[in-house]
């Protein structure tokens, strides 16, 4: 299950996940408040937290990821991944480069820096 993050900038939209996360998680929560601040920003900045409630991706999740990251390749400006599940830091340090964010993964100790970072100016 994925549920947004309040009190967060206008340019930033945050998200936590929990348990498995669907397909129906991107096209009813995610994808809504990508396209809400992409409608209000230029550019946008994604905080993206798996604590240690989540469980995995189903496939057509995974799919939906990959089609919500490329949709708007060119608009992301800093991606945070907040997790201590190793293959999820693993797979996004694998991609970073080729993401035209900037992209840092954080241990769930050090989400409060994830979220001073993905906040500062």
């Amino acid at each position: 299950m994925i549920e947004l993050l309040a009190d967060l900038p206008d340019n930033v939209v945050g998200f936590t996940a929990t348990g498995e996360v669907t397909a129906a998680d991107y096209t009813t929560v995610l994808d809504p408040a990508i396209k809400a601040a992409l409608t209000a920003n230029e550019r946008i900045r994604v905080l993206y937290v798996l604590g240690p409630e989540f469980t995995g991706y189903t496939g057509a999740a995974m799919w939906e990821d990959a089609a919500v990251g490329t949709e708007h390749f060119s608009r992301w400006e800093r991606i945070a991944v907040v997790t201590d599940t190793e293959w999820v830091r693993h797979t996004v340090n694998a991609f970073a480069w080729m993401m035209p964010a900037r992209v840092r993964v954080y241990s769930d100790a050090d989400r409060t820096d994830a979220v001073q970072w993905i906040c500062a100016p």
